[in-house]
């Protein structure tokens, strides 16, 4: 996974310095519906996938995560489909934190089709809270804003 740098005109539309984690996917044919492409429901878990890349990428896997009692709920998705993806398409996930509050962030995601076209296939946005050992929300921990917000090397 990657990170590159956004500005207003790229696909996720945020105009933040934040760097963007890239985690690419193939299509499986059991992610196909009966009408032959993705089928919507598949799309959350694509954009899960990408979330729990991203937080790996700025420093904390499950493990991390799990060794301080920290848990991460989803409380909104908004969703735009946009384009349709099909058996075997490349796809691209971009994250990105588009801003936080005392106890949740929102995310901005989109997935790309990687083939050259630059064809944004679905765009989201992501509320989550952080849960603490107590699994009472808590504030948003301050290494993991430095985490999403600056680029790792």
């Amino acid at each position: 996974m990657a990170k590159e740098k956004t500005t207003p005109d790229t696909p996720l539309g945020v105009p933040n310095e934040n760097p963007v984690a890239l985690t690419p996917l193939v299509v499986r044919t059991s992610e196909l519906d009966s009408f032959g492409h993705v089928n919507h429901a598949v799309y959350l878990t694509y954009f899960e996938h990408a979330r729990f890349q991203a937080l790996k990428e700025a420093g904390f896997d499950w493990n991390a995560l799990e060794d301080r009692g920290w848990a991460i709920f989803v409380v909104r998705v908004e969703v735009d489909y946009l384009a349709e993806a099909g058996r075997e398409d490349r796809l691209m996930i971009r994250t990105q934190a588009e801003s936080f509050r005392r106890t949740s962030m929102l995310l901005a995601q989109d997935i790309v089709r990687d083939d050259g076209s630059g064809t944004i296939v679905a765009q989201a946005k992501v509320t989550a809270v952080w849960i603490g050992p107590n699994r009472r929300p808590m504030r948003v921990p301050e290494e993991v804003r430095e985490g999403l917000t600056n680029p790792r090397g």
